[in-house]
């Protein structure tokens, strides 16, 4: 009898924990895709937010699509977490910006909405309270100084970019073709600083590893004479590792002498090892873990009304072959 009691005892407190869980308000953070290194790197963040605030009233949930090119889908998991009771803040790496903004302006949500690691295109920055994330323009900028630094003369590049809907993309390419042309806004380098974009490009991945490796490879075999690429986000480097490694192993030699040139961003998945192993110039680096274990205190600080500064800029990580080892941010 008293072992039935316990058990029952038991079962009533685990009972009452579940409820306590399922009653919990969501912070809720929707990524591009799942599919994405980078994003999982924001879900740690999240998840560590989550195991240092246990006894907190709020908790963080992390979702997304299943593929980083399946805008469509971003766009209802926006809509659908909007539309859910226990939804307190969220926060919304746009896919394809102009998209997610239809989608807020259709919910008209009376919760908090901020942008993480990807912006709302500027005439529709009031449909969010604040960005969180990168310095998007200043990253395309530093990449554009390392490979202006490597070919002070300019040369022939290719830009390799994700998604021709992705803001943060744009304003990455934007800060490197301003960078290498000394001009402001320039949709395409035609000779300005030297520097001339060759047929084809930008090319645009879909933020998909293997076709990016695919695109280079392509536009190489076209362009003998190119002398650099400059590449937007990390998705031939750390999707598709092994080609890309195949790729410009050959090229060693030359990326050594800068001769030709690789600016790259991101520093997860294999990018540093690729660094290492000299078959990209320069790496800079975003960091997205951090961006995640922020982002629930934004969030919080958002539904409490309390001042939030707009933007708020996470740093960034730049690597070379010669500081691989010390150019992570621990």
């Amino acid at each position: 009898m008293r072992k039935a009691l316990l058990l029952t005892a038991a079962a009533v407190l685990a009972f009452t924990a579940g409820e306590a869980m399922a009653a919990k308000k969501q912070l809720v953070i929707v990524v591009k895709g799942l599919d994405n290194p980078f994003f999982e790197a924001i879900n740690q963040g999240c998840q560590k937010w989550n195991k240092e605030n246990a006894s907190a009233e709020y908790e963080c949930f992390y979702t997304g699509p299943a593929s980083t090119s399946d805008e469509a889908g971003e766009a209802q998991i926006v809509q659908d977490m909007l539309g859910k009771a226990d939804t307190a803040a969220i926060a919304i790496s746009p896919s394809n910006a102009k998209l997610i903004a239809q989608t807020l302006k259709t919910a008209n949500p009376s919760v908090p909405v901020m942008t993480l690691d990807a912006d709302l295109a500027a005439e529709d920055s009031a449909l969010r309270k604040t960005y969180l994330g990168t310095d998007n323009y200043l990253m395309g900028a530093k990449i554009g100084e390392y490979i202006k630094k490597a070919k002070p003369k300019g040369g022939k590049i290719c830009t390799i970019e994700g998604n021709p809907g992705a803001d943060n993309i744009l304003r990455r390419a934007q800060g490197m073709r301003d960078t290498l042309s000394g001009k402001k806004g320039l949709d395409a380098l035609k000779g300005e600083g030297g520097w001339t974009e060759v047929a084809g490009c930008p090319v645009f991945t879909n933020d998909d590893g293997a076709k990016g490796v695919q695109a280079m490879t392509d536009i190489l075999a076209a362009n003998p004479d190119l002398d650099a690429f400059g590449i937007m986000g990390g998705w031939p480097l750390f999707g598709a590792p092994q080609p890309y490694r195949d790729l410009f192993k050959p090229m060693a030699d030359k990326i050594a002498k800068n001769d030709f040139v690789i600016g790259a961003a991101d520093t997860i998945g294999d990018e540093v090892a690729i660094a290492k192993e000299g078959l990209v110039t320069a790496l800079v680096g975003q960091r997205p873990f951090e961006m995640g274990y922020k982002a629930p205190t934004v969030m919080m600080d958002l539904i409490a009304g309390k001042k939030v500064d707009d933007p708020v800029f996470t740093g960034l990580d730049e690597c070379t072959k010669d500081t691989v080892d010390t150019c992570i941010q621990k």
